[in-house]
């Protein structure tokens, strides 16, 4: 028999079993308990912590036979089938990879009417259900919205803001939560009880906090140090595996910047890359250690933290550093953190900020000027000076891009649209600012009217050629949907009103050849009124 993952392996298989979750438990079993059952629910929330496993739990409850039951009994043909995921009549669907509207109406649409086999109820799971396409969303909605009384979706997401206003309001949102510390590490140490192996309490801590949350990612770790280890599984171990550095490295680290003793971080960097640790992981540990520092200092629990040996020094460090110094080397390595995946040589980059650090420098503030000639000079020395060549000729000034201005809010009686206008031209401006590509290709742009509950934003024929598909109209359509709430969605057309603002003499020299008193003309339209004493 080939090898199970430990994450498939230990897959909750009753609610009981379901840890982290309990306000979805208490909730799906009352509705059951109730004959309250909805026909379309959405689970949202982080990676591995439980939203299709309660799907599966969800439609063993409905469809059991001595049910529909709080809790499944895991015995009868349809709760057997269904954790084999053999079932013919619980369909599960990924639309990471069947994200088109033909996957959506032949899977589901076409044969939603037909009764299920021998279930009480077709259930229909859709994973990552943020990923089908929006027209695979319009053939799903009537279904969704009135679908036949012996069918149940199942929607689960890891992006709630990317599915549709109207998919959501359709449906019964359940949020799944990232688990605790304390609940990962009892999760670990119930399946090394079933394995029959052993780990330090801190081994298991590490890996608690390294998980972000997410049981499935506990558990690929634990296999993980399973795998490469011989017997107990320690601290060091893990750390190894992980690619961290150990703590009492990072206390040493941190002292050694507080006390500005170069020499020592020196050392201390040499010896941790020669343990094969990357810069990055470095700075990862040093930021994990400070949080941890942190609520040391405050008070606050850090949870599954059973070693009383390294809650001590982990207390004693935080005492040593201070609240004000490990508060400023927080917000310093945090913006190293952010800096380093641009450095070239990160090694040699790292050493230096903590140097810098050590002395007490903070970040050098980066200002650009608002023109080259706003540059203050230096003087000189009357001897020394060189006098500065006569312009031949003067410059004339150069014309902004077409395309950097975000145009004025255009009236209109129709209150939705004068606000999604207004929220528009804010969002160009921000972006504009953030980005000079975006703000060059967006500044025209135009919402031109809204469609249902979907903006149409008119741009040119080659800013849309540009746009589509790209990582900006990503970034729009996310900035979008976080400026909007989520109720408006948009799309990109061309236009003719934005082609035409682009400038008369763009489009009259792609029609006409430019010659003469035109091409005179065309050259004052361009480089302004300093062009007329070069004819």
């Amino acid at each position: 028999m080939s090898h199970v993952a430990l994450y498939r392996k230990y897959r909750s298989q009753t609610f009981g079993d379901l840890v982290g979750q309990e306000h979805v438990v208490k909730t799906l079993q009352n509705a059951i308990a109730k004959g309250k059952i909805g026909h379309s629910y959405l689970f949202t929330g982080p990676r591995g912590t439980g939203k299709t496993s309660t799907a599966r739990l969800l439609a063993k409850a409905l469809n059991c036979e001595k049910g529909p039951a709080a809790e499944p009994c895991n015995e009868c043909q349809a709760c057997t089938e269904i954790t084999a995921n053999i079932c013919m009549d619980v369909l599960e669907m990924d639309a990471a990879s069947e994200s088109g509207v033909d996957d959506v109406r032949e899977g589901i649409v076409e044969v939603a009417d037909y009764q299920p086999t021998y279930c009480r109820y077709r259930v229909y799971i859709i994973d990552e259900v943020h990923d089908l396409s929006r027209q695979a969303f319009d053939a799903l909605l009537k279904t969704i919205e009135e679908p036949p009384p012996h069918v149940v979706f199942i929607l689960a997401t890891t992006e709630f803001a990317k599915v549709p206003p109207t998919i959501r309001s359709r449906c019964q949102r359940h949020e799944f939560h990232r688990g605790s510390v304390a609940d990962l590490v009892k999760r670990l140490k119930y399946v090394l009880e079933n394995e029959g192996l052993d780990a330090e309490p801190s081994a298991l801590s590490a890996i608690a906090r390294m998980s972000d949350g997410a049981f499935r990612d506990a558990l690929t770790l634990l296999e993980q140090a399973i795998l490469t280890t011989d017997g107990k599984i320690t601290l060091q171990h893990v750390y190894d595996q992980l690619g961290l550095v150990a703590d009492e490295t990072v206390d040493r680290i941190l002292t050694a910047v507080v006390d500005g003793d170069v020499p020592k971080i020196v050392s201390e960097l040499d010896e941790v890359y020669r343990m094969g640790r990357d810069p990055r992981s470095v700075l990862e540990s040093l930021l994990m250690r400070l949080s941890d520092l942190t609520r040391a200092n405050y008070g606050v629990d850090i949870g599954g933290l059973d070693d009383s040996a390294q809650e001590a020094a982990l207390k004693a460090t935080a005492a040593s550093l201070g609240v004000d110094k490990i508060l400023s080397l927080r917000a310093t390595l945090a913006e190293a953190h952010r800096h380093i995946r641009d450095v070239s040589i990160p090694r040699i980059w790292l050493e230096a900020e903590l140097v810098r650090v050590a002395h007490g420098k903070s970040l050098p503030a980066v200002t650009v000027p608002a023109e080259p000639s706003a540059a203050p000079r230096e003087a000189k020395p009357a001897a020394t000076a060189v006098p500065e060549a006569p312009k031949a000729k003067p410059e004339a000034p150069k014309p902004a891009p077409v395309e950097s201005e975000p145009q004025e809010a255009e009236p209109t009686d129709d209150p939705a649209l004068a606000k999604a206008r207004e929220q528009w031209r804010q969002l160009v401006t921000q972006l504009g600012t953030a980005s000079p590509v975006a703000r060059e290709r967006l500044g025209k742009a135009r919402l031109d009217r809204i469609e249902g509950n979907v903006a149409m934003i008119e741009v040119s024929a080659m800013v849309l050629e540009l746009v589509q598909g790209s990582k900006l109209e990503k970034g729009v359509r996310e900035a979008w949907a976080a400026a909007t709430g989520g109720d408006l969605t948009l799309d990109f057309f061309a236009g003719a009103r934005v082609a035409v603002s682009q400038g008369s003499a763009q489009v009259a020299a792609v029609e006409l050849p430019a010659e003469g008193e035109r091409l005179a003309e065309m050259v004052r339209e361009v480089f302004g009124s300093g062009a007329r004493s070069q004819e």
